[in-house]
């Protein structure tokens, strides 16, 4: 019976028991599910900029936009360097998956990755985040890459320099680095005005902070592309002395070569090319002698190219008459120096002077004339002095101070020596004889006038002087070779011994050519050097002077100039019919 009553009691308890924990379960669940709607509505309605800030800061970003560099164009909008869209292929070691390392390594074969690299990266360090696999990546690779779909391998937009012209233009225009700063030429100096400004906006990225395409929230900041430069090289004669050039410099196996062609109506520089050359577009290899712009940093003495300033300056000051006779003899003693001409010429007037090259000739008119006169003639013209055509690093060349010539150094500058320049110079102080005493001042901007120019010879001198140098052209002259038919060609030679240490070589030469066509009304001015020709010639007019007439010849006709050689004329225009 006892038994029977503690059975009843506990089966009494347990109901009751069950119930209150039920209760008590029910009420935790309630007050929590009231606390959470509590908390819901106090963060949606209360503190809802907090957590916006928080997911915005979790998931949106900042990112740059690249600004589109501006191009530089000749002087008639032909593209010399433009800039093309691209992607650079980037990569976050610490987002790969162990399973998709051969996928990798398919991406590094693509790109040419060398099997140290590949693996460094695949086994990179937890602080390594960020490196790039390659920048500027062809756009057939970059879907090749993307159709493997690894993670962890990221695309970033980016710009890529191209230089449509290749090794005709590139030692003007110069090229960038591999992020898009300019490093030589006409690229290096206009940096500022070429570069632009980058711009932002912001982008919604994922968990794994990639940017997620197409989802740009806000643009910042507008990028402004860079300015374009418009140069004044014609791209068609920039080509024609580019290949006349690589000719010659191949043909004589030559050290090195340079030519530049001026507007000799205003002294803008309309091509100007440099051997050896290299192409801008692939720089695998590419050592600093190669992208060096000799028309313009290289200096030389020029020989006898200065020979017809001298005779100029003598007659503008009135040192010489311009029927003088001078007695040349073949040498001509200085102190205790002596001067040489090749041959004995005897009695030369100032066009046979020219005309045969004569030392001994030039020599004593140089000696008329007052050291600070004669040193003040040259320094007009330009030499010693950098051409500021806008190019950086230009040579400025030496002069020496005329306080410390003496009676030989005033002679050997009469005929080249003891004075440098470069090839831009030299064809820059013939504009003086090629417009009429008008020194004009050089630019590789397009423009239409010269404001600079200023007067060095009278208008009668140099148009005197201009006429000489047309025999320097005929059969018996230093310079036949350098003639073009149907024009009337004005030129001097120069053939000059290399200075080396000690003194000067005796089989080492430059032959240097300066010429302008049509004499009559000189149209152009083409300055030609060629550095240790080493195949047996040597001499300007035989080196040089083909250069210079196929160069001369081609920018004639581009530029359709009327032929001015009167027993040429009547046959060309009836050819033209």
């Amino acid at each position: 019976m006892m038994q029977g009553l503690k059975f009843s009691q506990t089966e009494q308890v347990k109901p009751a028991t069950f119930a209150v924990r039920r209760k008590l379960l029910l009420s935790l669940i309630l007050l929590a599910m009231a606390a959470l709607v509590c908390r819901a509505v106090f963060l949606q309605i209360f503190d809802t900029q907090f957590l916006k800030q928080q997911g915005d800061r979790r998931h949106i970003g900042v990112v740059t936009v690249p600004a589109y560099r501006g191009k530089i164009v000749d002087r008639n909008n032909v593209p010399l360097a433009i800039s093309t869209p691209v992607e650079s292929v980037w990569v976050n070691p610490q987002h790969f998956k162990a399973e998709e390392k051969d996928k990798f390594r398919q991406i590094a074969k693509l790109l040419k990755l060398s099997i140290k690299k590949t693996d460094s990266l695949l086994n990179a360090n937890d602080s390594k985040r960020f490196a790039y696999l390659k920048r500027r990546v062809n756009p057939v690779l970059i879907n090749k890459i993307k159709d493997l779909h690894v993670k962890g391998v990221y695309f970033e937009r980016e710009f890529k320099r191209f230089y449509p012209s290749g090794a005709v233009s590139a030692h003007i225009v110069g090229f960038t680095d591999i992020d898009d700063v300019g490093q030589e030429g006409m690229e290096r100096a206009y940096e500022q005005s070429l570069k632009g400004t980058t711009g932002k906006k912001r982008v919604i990225r994922d968990g794994r902070r990639r940017v997620i395409n197409d989802k740009d929230i806000e643009n910042i900041k507008a990028p402004i592309p860079g300015q374009d430069i418009v140069l004044s090289i014609d791209q068609r004669l920039q080509y024609l002395a580019f290949k006349a050039l690589q000719s010659g410099y191949i043909k004589h196996k030559a050290f090195s070569a340079s030519i530049v062609i001026l507007d000799a109506k205003n002294g803008e520089i309309l091509a100007a090319a440099s051997q050896p050359a290299f192409n801008p577009n692939s720089r695998k290899g590419l050592k600093g002698h190669l992208y060096r712009n000799r028309a313009m940093l290289d200096i030389f003495e020029p020989g006898s190219t200065v020979k017809p300033f001298v005779v100029a300056a003598a007659l503008d000051g009135g040192y010489i008459d311009e029927d003088i006779l001078i007695e040349t003899h073949g040498f001509y003693r200085v102190g205790r120096n002596l001067v040489k001409d090749i041959h004995n010429y005897g009695t030369l007037d100032l066009m046979h002077t020219l005309k045969k090259s004569s030392n001994v000739a030039i020599s004593k008119i140089a000696l008329m004339m007052p050291s600070e006169y004669f040193w003040g003639k040259y320094n007009q013209l330009g030499f010693g002095t950098s051409a500021n055509a806008g190019f950086p690093g230009e040579s400025s060349g030496e002069l020496l101070d005329f306080q410390r010539w003496h009676d030989f150094e005033k002679a050997t500058l009469s005929y080249g020596y003891g004075v440098s320049t470069s090839t831009l110079q030299l064809a820059r102080a013939y504009t003086a004889l090629a417009d009429e005493g008008i020194l004009h001042s050089v630019s590789l901007l397009k423009r239409e006038i010269d404001d600079d120019a200023k007067r060095v010879f009278t208008k009668k001198t140099a148009n005197q002087v201009r006429e000489m140098l047309e025999h320097v052209l005929e059969k018996d002259g230093t310079a036949y070779q350098a003639r073009v038919d149907g024009y009337r060609i004005a030129g001097k030679t120069g053939t000059v011994k290399k200075a080396m240490a000690g003194g000067y070589t005796e089989d080492r030469y430059l032959a240097v050519f300066v010429g302008l066509a049509p004499a009559s009304d000189p149209r152009f001015v083409i300055a030609v050097m060629v550095d240790e020709p080493s195949t047996g010639k040597y001499y300007g007019g035989l080196v040089a002077g083909p250069i210079f007439s196929k160069a001369m010849a081609g920018a004639l006709r581009a530029y359709g100039v009327e032929p001015d050689q009167e027993d040429t004329m009547p046959v060309l225009l009836t050819e033209a019919r």
